[in-house]
This record gives C-alpha cells, sequence and structure tokens, in this order.
C-alpha cells in the first residue's frame, strides 16, 4: 500500500473546529461516543432475528416457507453487519475492547468472511486514503470496470453503465469464493496485494468451511426440498445481499460529484485528509431516521469518514454541528436524495466508459 502525505489548507481548520465542538457536545450532555441504550437493543434485535430466522428456516415444512425464512435471515444477517459488524469494527459499537472484538469476529466471521483482513484495511486503508488508487483497498482493479482515469478506456467500457448492475449481483460470492482465496495467494481485485497472518488463513478456511456447513449441508441434510432448491436460494441470497450492498454502498464513492484524487511523485495529496473524506464522499438522506436504524449510519458516510470514533446512534444529534461547521469553513458538504446519489452513480458509469476524462460535478445543495 502507498502511504501519502497530506497538505493543510480549509479542511484542516474545519475538522480541527469540528473535532472542538463535538467534544463539547459530549461533554455537555454527559455522554459516551460509543453505543448507548439503544445499541444494545439494535445487538439483541439483529442477533436474535438472525438466531429466529435461522430457526424457522431448519423447521421449515413448505418450499415458500424454506425460501422465505432463507432470504429473511440473509437480510437479517446483513443489517447486523451494517449496524452491529461495523461499529464494532471502529470499536464504538460498545464501550468494552473485548466485546467490541467480540461482536465484530463473530458476526463477521459467521458469515464466513474474515473479520482480521477486512478490519485492518478498511480502517488503515480505506478510511485514510479514500478513493486513492494504490492506497485504498476498496478501488478495484476490474478490467470490466473503469472506475478511475490511470484505467485504460477499452470499447466495452461504453456499455458498464448497462452490465454492471448485473455484475453487481455477483459481489457476495465473488467475495465469499473468489475474493478473499486470491488474497490467500497474494492475489487481490483491488489494488492493494494483501498480506494475511497464518492464524488468520487457518480461520480464514474453517469459517467458511463452517458458513458452508450451516447454510448449504445442514438444510440438505435436514430438509426435504432437495438439493436444487437448497443451492437455488443460497444463490438468490447472495444476488438479494449483493444489490442491497452496493445499492447503498456504491453511490457513496461512486458518482460524478466525487473526486479520485492523484498524489504527486513525492507521495503527496494537495489537500488535507479531512478535505480529502469530503470530496470522496457523498451521503443520502443523512437526517433519515429510517436509514439510520437500518443502514447503521451507511448513508452518512462523509460524517462516519471524518467520525468513526463515534457511534452511529449518535449521527442524529450530531449531523446539525457537522453540516454548520462544514458550512462556515466553506466546505462542501454532498447531502442529496438517495435517488439523486444513484442517479450520479449511473451517470459516473456512464462517464468513465465514453470519456478518457472526467471532471466532477460541483454538489449545490438545495437546502443552502
Amino acid at each position: 500500500m502507498n502511504k501519502l502525505k497530506f497538505t493543510k489548507d480549509e479542511g484542516s481548520d474545519f475538522y480541527k473546529e469540528l473535532i472542538e465542538r463535538i467534544e463539547q457536545f459530549f461533554s455537555e450532555k454527559g455522554i459516551r461516543k460509543t453505543g448507548d441504550k439503544t445499541m444494545i437493543f439494535k445487538i439483541i434485535l439483529y442477533f436474535s432475528l438472525d438466531i429466529l430466522f435461522y430457526g424457522l428456516m431448519i423447521t421449515s415444512t413448505t418450499t415458500i416457507g424454506f425460501y422465505t425464512f432463507y432470504l429473511l435471515m440473509g437480510l437479517s444477517v446483513l443489517l447486523t453487519a451494517f449496524n452491529i459488524s461495523h461499529d464494532a469494527a471502529h470499536g464504538v459499537a460498545v464501550k468494552s475492547k473485548f466485546w467490541n472484538k467480540l461482536l465484530f469476529s463473530l458476526s463477521f466471521n459467521l458469515q464466513g468472511n474474515n473479520a482480521y483482513v477486512w478490519g485492518k484495511n478498511h480502517n488503515e486503508s480505506h478510511h485514510l486514503y479514500t478513493n486513492v488508487e494504490g492506497s485504498d483497498i476498496d478501488v478495484l482493479n476490474n478490467p470490466l470496470l473503469r472506475m478511475t482515469e490511470s484505467q485504460p478506456l477499452k470499447w466495452y467500457h461504453r456499455f458498464q453503465y448497462l452490465y454492471a448492475p448485473v455484475l453487481s449481483l455477483l459481489y457476495s460470492i465473488n467475495w465469499f469464493f473468489i475474493r478473499e482465496t486470491l488474497m490467500l495467494f497474494r492475489y487481490s481485485s483491488r489494488t492493494i496485494k494483501i498480506e494475511i497472518p497464518p492464524m488468520e488463513v487457518f480461520k480464514l478456511i474453517v469459517f467458511k468451511l463452517i458458513y458452508l456447513v450451516y447454510m448449504l449441508l445442514l438444510p440438505i441434510l435436514f430438509l426435504p426440498f432437495g438439493i436444487l432448491n437448497v443451492f437455488i436460494v443460497f444463490v438468490l441470497n447472495h444476488f438479494m445481499v449483493s444489490i442491497i450492498f452496493t445499492s447503498v454502498l456504491g453511490v457513496s464513492h461512486l458518482s460524478d460529484y466525487v473526486h479520485h484524487p492523484y498524489p504527486d511523485k513525492d507521495g503527496r495529496l494537495k489537500m488535507s485528509w479531512p478535505k480529502l473524506q469530503m470530496i470522496t464522499s457523498v451521503d443520502y438522506n443523512a437526517e433519515s431516521v429510517f436509514l439510520n436504524w437500518t443502514l447503521g449510519g451507511f448513508n452518512a458516510h462523509a460524517l462516519h469518514h471524518l467520525l468513526p470514533n463515534i457511534s452511529h446512534v449518535h449521527y442524529l444529534k450530531i449531523l446539525p454541528i457537522f453540516i454548520e461547521t462544514a458550512k462556515k469553513h466553506n466546505i462542501n458538504y454532498m447531502n442529496m436524495p438517495y435517488k439523486e446519489a444513484l442517479s450520479s452513480y449511473y451517470r459516473f458509469l456512464y462517464k468513465m466508459g465514453n470519456q478518457k476524462h472526467m471532471q466532477p460535478l460541483i454538489y449545490e445543495s438545495k437546502a443552502s
């Protein structure tokens, strides 16, 4: 991974005041930045739903019931990841470091994915160098999709805005079966190669086997619906998870409003770290109570990137401070309706597939 240096600018003063005001807010309210009673309720709720739907699925007596509960379980597990795993990965789901680590490892590994690799690279790569190719683990290096100007423009990229939704169906399956398997051999579909400690390699393999046992083998052995139905619903579940996951996160960093900055030859970006976060992240309906409850604050991505040490259960309380401080320092905060964010995502795909160079649009808030 290419480590980068930053340059002081207006984002530096914005961030300094933001931190001061946020600290003052939590101090005056007498509350912690980690999860509160609401988070405890969500932890109990989502883990209970995971267990409930699995129990209903594995004891189903009808094919319709089997498909329904299997997919509801898949949805519940994804919402657990959004609301619990992500906060725990940042150490803010609860106060205890032990319980954060346990919640993160348990919820992530039982999905068949490796918590250590994702957590380390998410925190030390994506959050530090958002949208910077060669430094951000989440920047794709996929010949079928052109996402940055440094990637060669091929004739078929002109159609990527059409076939990208189809490819997105495979996101979860690729992650489970291909992406992490390639990591074992030090290959990756990302721009950064991954180093995995031997113990994590062992855990990666073991938890994938456990996942396949309870998601495929047990339903085949204990239910009367046949191997074909089990495989069909297994694939449908991954399709559903992929659609929701990419729809929630894809629009946050892939947009014709956001930037993909390039460092100079000395590895320096001509901006501060806070400004990088603001020009590479799109929020949508950040003030929505419903989305905060279901998506765990993923719709308030810029806010999260700048304040990862705060649980998403506090986002709605601190959002006015965030907006006011950004406005004071003339920092453009991109918060738009989801429909607009989605339209921008597809415009981005179209432009990147039809133009060698793309100048990001300037977002003008309707509220300003």
